[in-house]
């Protein structure tokens, strides 16, 4: 499981699209947010590079791995 620290998410609205954006990877099993810890959890084979692009992409900002 991959482990990403992630600013900017401040609502259930900010979770949803990080979660299907992430999910809407071929590699990616799961992805779950911890809005209050800033935190988005990967289950899956995709490459981190690609995942830290596509929550770029949604407007957030990654800050490395919690």
């Amino acid at each position: 499981m991959l482990t990403l620290k992630v600013s900017g998410m401040t609502c259930g609205h900010c979770a949803q699209t990080v979660t299907k954006a992430v999910e809407a990877l071929p590699a990616v099993e799961h992805a779950l947010v911890d809005l209050k810890a800033g935190q988005v959890m990967i289950e899956g084979s995709a490459d981190e590079s690609v995942i830290r692009q596509v929550i770029e992409d949604a407007g957030y900002e990654v800050q490395g791995r919690a």
